[in-house]
């Protein structure tokens, strides 16, 4: 679509008088492979053609799309979705649309269109065979491949304009141990918004392995203890506290609907001053990375929490209009059928100046944390419970015997000001984010943190 006929259009969503109109065109191409004990179970190929038109009149929005991309199409939906102004008299008109400045641009070496199918469908069973031959209880396994490559125009009344494309790449094995009437299962995972390249930073053989191990090394562990007791986070574990027991309630929109621990308290210390939290779309190759986020504007580095002092929350447009703040690039949408919301990007707690060897041999007894599993969380007031995938007990100052069916029950702000000392490390773990209904490709964390006094639930003695 030229660029007079994108100004044609968001005129015509502003002809009834409404504040704010901008239009969101995508074209997407993927690929996804599922494979299960050795068989190709689904190949789903396809292109994805759409647009979304957005209109803003006051505190009101409305969303029109369609999978029709033409002017006259456009036209139509742009009325259809202008209607929310009916009321409003005053008359604007498209801003003259600007030179966007540059983000960081993420680097494509070798582009997954450009890699055959059958290449593709040869890394799952390599995988496979390297997490059967870790051991012989490995019974079964599952895998996931997919590849997408979206183009977008992004174009807005108030004079921005933006052609992107992002690729990213994913690969998940999951492995499933049996011995003795006892199941369990390993999880091993990789991405990045990269392409074929992601695979130098780690071997598929490396997945297959990493997962069978934490399967097979889950049939000898031993039930965790439960009670109040030291947790040391492992950098392995990703960023799965800094996620959801405190990244959504950063999030601008959560802030202002009054759902979130955090409102009110710009400026006050949240967490221990060894804390800094930052969201960062800028990071060369990262799964939640970006360019421009989908409202056009740049990616960016924000800090969000500073030596445990809450400096500032993530914002999309709407949310920066509300609150007469600084944009911070996290506008982010699952496709055209959506209207953007705030979402995290890369989100991690900053490296400290603690050696990860210290804080294992500082910690009398406690729970070492190598990899978290799902969990929940309440935003309005920070109360979690996560499942810990992989475990093992600290004892006198070293990591010993493995356990399972550990959990982690507390109050993210209170857990962040129970930190106690922070590595020097960093690891970081992929995610698909839901929230309202919509999904995020995201990359969380954390150096090893040693947080004093959370509660852990299983199914051994108390502590």
């Amino acid at each position: 679509m030229q660029k007079k006929e994108v100004k044609e259009i968001l005129n015509s969503a502003l002809a009834a008088g409404a504040d704010f109109a901008e239009i969101f065109i995508e074209q997407k191409e993927s690929v996804a492979i599922s494979c299960e004990d050795g068989k190709i179970e689904k190949i789903n190929t396809g292109i994805d053609l759409g647009m979304g038109i957005r209109v803003i009149a006051g505190e009101s929005t409305s969303y029109v799309h369609s999978n029709d991309v033409s002017l006259e199409n456009g036209r139509k939906m742009a009325k259809l979705a202008g209607q929310v102004a009916r009321e409003n008299r005053q008359k604007k008109s498209v801003q003259e649309f600007q030179i966007s400045p540059k983000g960081v641009q993420q680097v494509v070496r070798q582009r997954p269109e450009q890699i055959e199918l059958d290449d593709k469908i040869a890394l799952l069973r390599i995988a496979e065979a390297e997490a059967r031959a870790l051991d012989k209880a490995i019974k079964q396994v599952v895998l996931g491949y997919s590849d997408v490559v979206q183009n977008v125009l992004i174009a807005n009344s108030e004079g921005t304009y933006v052609e992107d494309e992002r690729t990213r790449i994913r690969f998940a094995c999951n492995s499933i141990a049996q011995q003795e009437g006892q199941i369990q299962t390993g999880f091993a995972s990789l991405g990045g918004t990269c392409g074929f390249e992601l695979f130098d930073e780690k071997s598929v053989e490396t997945l297959g392995r990493e997962a069978a191990q934490r399967a097979v090394t889950l049939l000898s562990a031993q039930p965790c203890p439960k009670g109040q007791m030291t947790v040391v986070m492992g950098s392995e574990a990703g960023g799965t506290m800094v996620h959801e027991a405190c990244g959504h309630g950063l999030e601008g929109d959560l802030v202002q609907k009054g759902l979130s621990a955090y409102a009110g308290k710009i400026g006050q210390q949240v967490a221990s001053e060894k804390i800094t939290v930052i969201d960062d779309a800028t990071i060369s190759g990262k799964y939640g990375s970006y360019q421009y986020d989908d409202e056009g504007h740049i990616g960016q580095k924000t800090v969000l929490i500073e030596n445990g002092i809450l400096k500032q929350y993530m914002n999309d447009y709407q949310t920066a209009v509300r609150t007469g703040t600084a944009l911070t690039g996290n506008g982010r949408r699952e496709s055209y059928r959506e209207k953007p919301i705030t979402r995290m990007s890369n989100t991690y707690i900053a490296p400290g100046n603690d050696k990860v060897e210290d804080i294992i041999s500082s910690t009398e007894y406690g729970l070492y944390v190598k990899q978290m599993g799902g969990g929940q969380v309440n935003s309005l007031n920070g109360d979690y419970v996560f499942d810990v995938a992989e475990g093992y007990l600290i004892e006198h100052g070293e990591i010993t015997r493995a356990v399972r069916g550990a959990t982690l029950a507390g109050n993210g702000p209170e857990s962040l000001r129970k930190v106690e000392m922070v590595g020097n490390d960093l690891g970081y773990a992929i995610g698909t984010c839901g929230k309202n209904g919509q999904s995020a490709p995201v990359s969380d964390a954390q150096p090893t943190l040693k947080i004093c006094g959370l509660t852990v639930g299983g199914t051994g003695a108390n502590q």
